[in-house]
């Protein structure tokens, strides 16, 4: 019997629990750092907002998009094994792999341009709450493009189908909430 699909008593499937039960904690470690950072930039007299200019809002819009589009093919992946669609299924996992680490890389190219323009870990709380949460965000991430990774592989030794594709959908459940972490980021970083 497939252990991950089994009940709980609840009627949610143990997997699908353990990552909702997973993605609360991440929310509250997410939460602590972000409700640190709101509190301390509406009322320290420390905390120094840089130039929008050295921000590099161009550069992150365009990443935004990107995360904002792997989030739609990963829901394209899901949709497609849905349907038996093995093809399907690896083609978007694909994408959402590249489009995963076309973010990593533009976030490579601009933290050495923040770097350059003053805004460091010590810096100032800006920076400080900057590189711990764009870099916390980074490594889940990575473990996102791990869990991806993995799934390719089981997909091209044909594990999943219409009947038996739970890892595909409690992946997806992660990426999006890597993808709504970078949302809230966004705008508090870029455009507040």
């Amino acid at each position: 019997m497939n252990h991950s699909a089994e009940e709980t008593v609840t009627g949610i499937p143990n997997g699908k629990l353990g990552m909702w039960v997973f993605l609360a904690s991440e929310v509250m470690l997410f939460g602590g750092f972000i409700s640190a950072y709101v509190v301390l930039r509406t009322g320290s007299d420390f905390f120094v907002i840089p130039a929008r200019e050295m921000l590099g809002v161009p550069l992150a819009t365009l990443n935004t998009f990107v995360l904002i589009t792997s989030s739609v093919t990963m829901v394209l992946a899901l949709d497609a094994i849905e349907k038996n669609d093995q093809k399907g299924l690896i083609r978007y996992l694909w994408i959402s792999l590249l489009l995963g680490c076309c973010f990593l890389g533009i976030k490579s190219y601009e933290y050495p341009h923040k770097w350059h323009e003053g805004i460091t870990l010590s810096s100032g709380l800006f920076g400080s709450f900057y590189f711990t949460l764009t870099g916390l965000h980074m490594l889940h991430v990575l473990g996102g493009l791990g869990f991806i990774g993995y799934l390719l592989r089981n997909a091209k030794l044909g594990l999943y189908t219409d009947l038996r594709h739970e890892r595909v959908e409690y992946a997806g459940l992660y990426w999006h909430f890597v993808d709504l972490v970078w949302v809230i980021l966004f705008p508090i970083f870029y455009l507040l």
